[in-house]
Parts: C-alpha cells; sequence; structure tokens
C-alpha cells in the first residue's frame, strides 16, 4: 500500500526567506522517503534591518507580505496537507515581529513561530544524517544562516549536544559581531571536541552548497580544508561586482559567501577537522522530518 502526502516548510532566515515543498511518501514494511518537490527562496534579508536598527523597515515588510502571500498560494495548488513556518535569528530580535507575524496571518492565514537558537539547532540536527555520515566518526555540524549559525556534535550516530551563536553572515557584513562571540565559540568547539582522536565537519546552509557545486565534487565527497582557503583566497581576490561578473554568484550571494567562508574554515582550524562533508540540509529539512516524527507542532491544512 502506497500512501504520498505533502508537508510543507516555510524558513523565515536572517538573509533569506524558504519554502519547502516535500513529498512524504510511505509505504508497507519499507523506510518513509522524504522527496523534495519545489523549493522556492527569496532573498529579503531581513537582518540588514534588524541588526543596525532594531526592527524590519517597511519595505521590507511589504515584501514578506507578498512574499507570504504567495508561498500561500503554492502551497495551496501543491495540496500540502501539513505545514509550519519558523522565523529564526532576524525576526527573533525585531521589536516589531509580532505586529508582522499578526499581519500576515490576518492577510494570508500563514501563522509563524519565532523560534529561539536552541530550537533551530534541535531543528537542523533532526534532519536525517544517517545516508549522509559514518556511524563510527564523529562530526560537528555547522549550520551557518544571516544572524546566527547552530553548531552540534554528532558522535557514533548521535547528537550529543547542540549549542547556537550571535555569529551570522549578516552581522559579519554590517561588522557588528564583537570579538568577544568568537572567542566564546571558539572555546566551546575546542571544549567539546578536544576529547574526540579525530573529528570531521559536516556544513550546511546555501553558501558551502554552492562552494560544493562550484567545487565539482560528487555527492558524499568531501571538501578539504586546502580547497575551502584556496577558495576563501579567491573569493577575496575579487570585488562584489566581479564575484557577480566573473565568479557567476548571484546578488545576494556574491557578498555574505565570504564571511560564511570564514565561519567554516574558522570551525574547522578549532575543531582540527581537515574535511567538511556537504548533505545539503538545513532548517527546511528539519522542519519537514520534525511534523512527520510529531517531534513539533504543525499546522493542518
Amino acid at each position: 500500500m502506497l500512501k504520498i502526502q505533502k508537508f510543507a516548510a516555510i524558513d523565515i532566515g536572517s538573509n533569506a526567506v524558504r519554502l519547502l515543498i516535500s513529498n512524504i511518501i510511505e509505504q508497507d514494511d519499507e523506510p518513509t522517503i522524504f522527496k523534495k518537490n519545489s523549493l522556492v527562496r527569496v532573498p529579503i534579508r531581513l537582518g540588514a534591518d534588524v541588526f543596525l536598527k532594531g526592527e524590519i523597515s517597511e519595505y521590507n515588510q511589504e515584501r514578506m507580505l507578498d512574499t507570504m502571500k504567495a508561498f500561500s498560494l503554492i502551497i495551496k495548488s501543491h495540496g500540502v496537507s501539513r505545514y509550519k513556518a519558523c522565523a529564526t535569528s532576524a525576526m527573533r530580535e525585531a521589536k516589531n515581529s509580532e505586529s508582522l507575524s499578526q499581519k500576515i496571518f490576518e492577510t494570508c492565514g500563514i501563522n509563524i513561530e519565532i523560534i529561539d537558537g536552541e530550537e533551530e539547532a534541535t531543528i537542523i540536527a533532526a534532519t536525517d544524517l544517517k545516508s549522509f555520515i559514518n556511524p563510527n566518526r564523529t562530526y560537528l555540524y555547522v549550520d551557518v544562516g544571516g544572524g546566527s549559525t547552530e553548531f552540534s556534535i554528532i558522535h557514533n550516530g548521535d547528537k550529543k549536544l547542540s549549542k547556537s551563536f550571535k555569529i551570522g553572515t549578516v552581522r559579519l557584513l554590517n561588522d557588528i559581531v564583537k570579538n568577544e562571540t568568537w572567542l566564546e565559540v571558539e572555546r566551546w568547539i575546542k571544549d567539546h571536541t578536544k576529547q574526540y582522536d579525530k573529528i570531521e565537519l559536516i556544513g550546511s546552509g546555501g553558501n558551502i552548497n554552492k562552494i560544493f557545486k562550484i567545487s565539482g565534487k560528487s555527492v558524499g565527497k568531501p571538501l578539504t580544508y586546502f580547497y575551502l582557503t584556496s577558495y576563501y583566497k579567491t573569493l577575496q581576490n575579487y570585488s562584489y561586482e566581479e564575484r557577480i561578473t566573473k565568479l557567476n554568484l548571484n546578488q545576494d550571494r556574491a557578498d555574505v559567501i565570504i564571511p560564511a567562508t570564514r565561519i567554516y574554515l574558522s570551525a574547522m582550524k578549532w575543531s582540527g577537522a581537515k574535511d567538511v562533508y556537504v548533505p545539503k540540509i538545513g532548517l527546511s529539512d528539519g522542519i519537514i522530518k520534525s511534523m512527520y516524527f510529531e517531534t513539533v507542532s504543525s499546522i493542518t491544512i
């Protein structure tokens, strides 16, 4: 007996807003299959408002409303049965996030849940990594966002602990990350990885996905510390405009990719990792899995 449902996850990040629609395929005596059906990304960059001024501008509020209206229609046209909308760092810190969330709910019926950093890390870690990792190894899972970065230690296939820090690409672009925060991240990584003989990185987020695609590596093969360092230097040798015209990066990727790479390289240096695996998963994938396994609340349509 075959049963197929459609779930939708909305990830309202500091750099971009994403809608992921997945098919949930259930068969008798077979593992459930989660198949990506559609992914829409809109680079609103809420963090540029919030981290500097403390609130979301009128312009970006209107863009958010238009985007959520569009997402609502896409969800309806796909015949989605359940959805969950999660907002992260920028919406957590915006003084007007509650009024915007209410306006969105009244306008298009989408209920937004603003989650804290620890819950964000837990949902991200809920992604099914078993097909990507070796259960006998230890990994530092690093998910770089616009406003925050979530770190998780995975040992022998189990998540041991997670921590969220206010280091993100949009914050770094605006030079509002204190040196103390970097030191706090360094201490946390070193303290929680030193007990392991060997550790490898798992990287998630749009920037590392883009770097992996550019590298031409086969799926399942890691990026080396040497490669990432070399690419980081290449990026810095080009101006923002040249990264768009010569390196073929989108304009909303061409600036944040440098601070993102810095975060991954720092995590590798402090953990002693020589390789980073890029399974192309993130918060939206975690939301889908968490809804299915009912470890988070969701909205039935």
